[in-house]
């Protein structure tokens, strides 16, 4: 029996942002999805713009479900949504992101179910506001340095976000970064699904608020790495800037791999630390 898959969509004032066509869209192709049993869950941070009407005239029309009330930022709506989900595995996409493969979640879900997946990546378009797309292809073996991939190009099952206590809502910007390390960590089991389905815009916030992003990934690593190895203001901006982590951090952070994928984690990180520090100098 196939289980249910819920897409969870944050919304604010998106008629007046003029992302009213892109959210038709997304509601649009999920409709013409394959698979049978998906729910979409709209948390609409109180709009004054149409939005909420425009939200009733897609629910009355069968296509949704939302619920229009105060949110302390995009990551309190998203718990907000997992609590009143009713499927088994769960993805999180933007008012102005889509799922252009109409086979993806049937695909996505079968390959979970015969892995026993706690969740799932992929690759994913990344439209760039300043108007060109590249490919952001997933790297979990960088997941303790840097986004390892898109946010939308993964699924989560429910239990496993309910256990960890779901996003940490004090992080508005990286809290899905903040919980992609989690897991991570706790070594839950994550399957690669090796086709690009979802196009998916680059958040402008963290864009124009790159010390934010700084200060939170700070907090991130500290939070989640400090039990692991002494760290201070000096080691952290080095990780933050450069991907630079100390030696007998990433031994440890090591072990969350299986035996035989030490030395491909350890490879792929001073890789990205190479890349980065090498964006750096030509920054300069």
């Amino acid at each position: 029996m196939e289980p249910y898959v819920t897409i969870i969509t944050t919304t604010d004032n998106i008629v007046k942002s003029g992302n009213a066509d892109a959210f038709n869209l997304l509601v649009s192709l999920l409709d013409l999805q394959t698979y049978p049993k998906i729910e979409h869950i709209v948390i609409d941070k109180m709009s004054t713009d149409g939005t909420v009407e425009m939200l009733k005239d897609y629910k009355n029309k069968g296509y949704l479900q939302f619920y229009s009330e105060r949110d302390t930022g995009k990551f309190s709506a998203f718990n907000k949504g997992v609590m009143r989900a009713k499927g088994k595995y769960i993805s999180f996409l933007s008012c102005d992101d889509f799922i252009h493969d109409i086979t993806a979640i049937y695909d996505v879900v079968n390959l979970m179910e015969a892995n026993n997946a706690d969740f799932s990546f992929a690759p994913a378009y990344c439209r760039h506001p300043d108007g060109y797309v590249f490919l952001f292809e997933p790297s979990m073996y960088n997941a303790f340095q840097v986004m390892p991939g898109s946010r939308q190009a993964m699924f989560f099952k429910k239990s496993m976000i309910e256990k960890e206590n779901y996003f940490d809502e004090k992080f508005k910007l990286m809290s899905d970064f903040d919980f992609i390390i989690r897991i991570m960590m706790k070594k839950y089991k994550g399957i690669y699904f090796n086709t690009n389905y979802v196009t998916y815009k680059l958040g402008e916030k963290g864009l124009e608020n790159p010390q934010r992003v700084e200060d939170e990934s700070k907090a991130i690593f500290f939070k989640n790495y400090k039990s692991l190895y002494p760290l201070n203001d000096d080691i952290l901006e080095e990780m933050v800037k450069t991907s630079n982590f100390p030696q007998p951090l990433l031994q440890k952070l090591a072990t969350c791999f299986p035996q035989e994928d030490k030395e491909l984690f350890l490879q792929r990180c001073e890789q990205m630390k190479e890349i980065r520090i090498n964006a750096l100098k030509n920054q300069k």
